[in-house]
């Protein structure tokens, strides 16, 4: 999947495809989040504080694997 570089002290970069969110943490993991709306992608690319959105809006809120 295609990522987009994020602007964050947490999150290296964000990508979407089918449902499904795949982030790159800084540390190297990464993680797929499953049924994710389109909207909450989109709130997390424009958001100022992409991590802040993250822990507010996605972790927690979808399931998810590890890649």
């Amino acid at each position: 999947m295609n990522r987009n570089p994020v602007e964050s002290s947490n999150l290296k970069s964000a990508g979407y495809e089918d449902t499904v969110l795949e982030i790159e943490f800084l540390d190297g993991g990464v993680y797929q989040y499953f049924d994710v709306p389109q909207a909450v992608y989109d709130g997390l690319i424009q958001a100022e504080s992409p991590g802040k959105y993250f822990w507010a809006n996605i972790r927690g809120a979808f399931r998810y694997a590890r890649v």
